[in-house]
């Protein structure tokens, strides 16, 4: 079984109700809520990060799977929704949109039609759409 491990910490900051510092693989990232969840909108929120998440990685897909077959792929964009929505008729309260673009001006109808394909494979889509397994710990305070 192959495994990759990804580390993260998050703290409060106190700046608003619900700020955090985050630090994931040597990044330092902020969080907030919006003012409406009683936050101060100082930073993305949760829910902001995980759609990024996922635009992120579909356009990372869609150029590696080019590079490796040497297509003439320009650019790639992806615009997201992320709605939460109860009572959707998919059984879902998460419905995630993506709106993928690929420009090439020399890329074929069926390489065009394959990068969109492989728009869907990418890591976090599988994660979302084939669940994740979390096991919640608790730690002593070390204060």
């Amino acid at each position: 079984m192959m495994s990759e491990l990804i580390s993260a910490r998050v703290e409060e900051t106190h700046i608003s109700d619900f700020s955090v510092s985050i630090e994931v693989s040597g990044h330092r990232l902020s969080g907030d809520e919006p003012e409406s969840q009683g936050g101060l909108n100082l930073a993305p929120s949760p829910y902001d990060y995980l759609t990024a998440a996922l635009g992120e990685c579909t356009a990372m897909t869609v150029r590696w799977y080019a590079r490796q077959k040497n297509w003439p792929l320009q650019d790639v964009r992806v615009e997201l929704t992320h709605e939460r929505v109860a009572g959707h008729v998919s059984g879902k309260a998460d419905i995630f949109r993506k709106s993928v673009t690929i420009l090439g001006e020399q890329l074929s109808d069926e390489q065009r039609q394959r990068l969109h394909d492989i728009a869907a494979k990418c890591p976090v889509h599988k994660t979302l759409t084939g669940g994740a397994f979390i096991e919640t710990l608790s730690e002593p305070a070390d204060y």
